[in-house]
């Protein structure tokens, strides 16, 4: 399963909407796409005019390693994002390397009932703009 639908809409939007594009940015975090999701966004982004390759950071493939680790297309996005936020994120803003991101964790709306009936599973996506002034 991937999020990237969920957040390149959201990027897509928030881009729109704060007449900002990925250029306006020191990094672009997302959860954890892991590589096929990260593939995907970028895909979805470029048919919206927007470039994420320069800018863009994936929680889960700063944690994991790919070619050691099995974990195919990633782990919790949640977990990865909080990980990545309050270890490497935030240090880098104390030494003034980062002084506006965008952070965004992705997941999955879960539901038992839903997964009972046979309901697709709906990917979200939570973007914070993280400044140092």
């Amino acid at each position: 399963m991937t999020f990237s639908p969920a957040a390149a809409a959201t990027l897509v939007h928030y881009f729109k909407d704060t007449n900002t594009s990925p250029k306006d940015y020191d990094v672009i975090f997302t959860g954890d796409l892991g590589e096929v999701g990260t593939d995907c966004l970028y895909d979805l982004c470029d048919k919206e005019g927007y470039d994420l390759r320069c800018k863009h950071s994936d929680c889960g493939t700063l944690i994991f390693n790919t070619e050691k680790q099995d974990v195919h297309a990633g782990g919790s996005g949640c977990g990865c994002s909080a990980s990545v936020l309050a270890s490497y994120v935030m240090h880098r803003f104390e030494d003034g390397d980062f002084k506006n991101i965008l952070f965004m964790s992705t997941g999955a709306l879960m539901s038992p009932t839903s997964s009972f009936q046979g309901e697709s599973i709906p990917g979200i996506a939570h973007l914070l703009n993280i400044r140092k002034e």
